[in-house]
């Protein structure tokens, strides 16, 4: 399909666009393309003005007037906030003398889960999406374009239209019709078996363990857990991504898809980790602590994640980015991608070259990764 024959607009926000709409578009499988999510990041100053994001959802219309296609794309001033690093590549265009900023951005922000990128209420727009992205990309002047975590279905959809694919890794943890912990334990060496028993012993000693959905959560809850994530954030991040009216907003408007997991000492909340529910993944997204207790970011962020997982009959728990030390507690090496258009033809070969060499490591090392997980050989 030629760019003449595209039309398309871009929308001032998604809070702007009907949800039923949106979610028409989106499905409701994943969380963190959904209208509400997206929605509660504009309307709490997550996203917008002085954040660096700037939403510019990009929409092909049907032929009854409500959105057949949407992209959920950001323009970019900064590279912070996305998980697939591309500072390297800024640093390079910026010394040819080119302006890498601002840049357009497809992805849910501060959010490193594999999701569709293309929102499709009709398939057959697909190309037509791909062809607006390209042309608001050019149209602008701007250096790039990046769909960050694109679900493998869509790949294909990139590669056809030319964009430049890299990879990436992540560990997940997969549910092969566990009845229960023990059930999951039971497929792992006896080593591992006893090292994880006794990481869960000692993280929760003295303590309580509270998983909170639904109408369970409070803002007293969300207090606490704001303290825990500045804590992280600043550590991480230098501050944190998210406002406090975010995790408020969470609460009154996605709380049956929220898991919060409080760990208290003696009725007081000391860490928490924070899950949003999919239709077959539970997604592990936060976590932070007042007290230093040994062992408990595993038990919250990974072996509670399993216990909710299994009772909930999920098939995948997604714990975030990075994090080789998830092997040993059984979430495994998975690929990911990401897909970049490039106008600039010099810029591109330079990229495609650094991601030819890159593609090739990343691979390998995921491999070698798959020879420490803690199942039993054969499993």
């Amino acid at each position: 399909m030629s760019r003449a024959s595209v039309t398309a607009r871009i929308a001032n926000g998604v809070s702007g666009i009907p949800a039923a709409q949106w979610d028409a578009c989106a499905g409701t499988a994943n969380p963190f393309i959904g209208h509400d999510f997206l929605s509660i990041l504009e309307q709490s100053g997550s996203v917008g003005p002085g954040s660096g994001w700037q939403p510019l959802p990009i929409i092909v219309d049907g032929a009854d007037g409500a959105p057949a296609a949407i992209v959920p794309a950001y323009g970019k001033s900064h590279s912070q906030g996305e998980y697939v690093f591309d500072h390297a590549w800024a640093d390079a265009w910026e010394r040819a003398g080119g302006r890498y900023y601002p840049k357009l951005q497809i992805a849910a922000p501060f959010t490193p889960v594999p999701g569709p990128r293309l929102l499709l209420r009709d398939p057959a727009q697909a190309s037509a999406l791909i062809a607006a992205i390209e042309a608001v990309t050019d149209q602008n002047q701007l250096s790039s374009a990046h769909a960050t975590f694109v679900a493998p279905d869509q790949l294909p959809l990139f590669e056809a239209a030319g964009w430049l694919i890299r990879t990436g890794t992540q560990f997940h943890w997969r549910n092969h019709g566990y009845r229960s912990f023990e059930d999951f334990l039971s497929a792992l060496s006896s080593r591992k078996r006893k090292s994880i028993r006794h990481e869960r012993a000692k993280a929760v000693e003295g303590l309580t363990v509270r998983h909170l959905t639904g109408r369970d959560l409070t803002e007293a809850q969300w207090d606490a857990f704001w303290g825990f994530y500045q804590d992280t954030g600043s550590r991480k991040w230098g501050h944190p991504y998210l406002t406090r009216a975010f995790f408020s907003l969470l609460g009154e408007r996605m709380a049956d898809r929220t898991l919060l997991i409080l760990a208290e000492r003696d009725g007081r909340p000391i860490a928490g980790a924070l899950n949003l529910i999919g239709a077959d993944t539970l997604y592990g997204r936060y976590w932070g602590a007042t007290e230093d207790v040994p062992f408990l970011h595993f038990e919250l962020c990974y072996y509670q994640a399993i216990d909710a997982a299994i009772a909930r009959g999920l098939t995948t728990v997604e714990a975030g980015a990075q994090g080789e030390h998830k092997l040993a507690r059984g979430y495994v090496p998975v690929p990911t991608w990401s897909a970049h258009y490039v106008p600039d033809r010099n810029f591109r070969r330079a990229i495609a070259d650094f991601l030819e060499r890159e593609r090739d490591g990343v691979a390998d090392d995921r491999d070698h990764l798959a020879n420490f997980t803690p199942f039993k050989r054969g499993q």
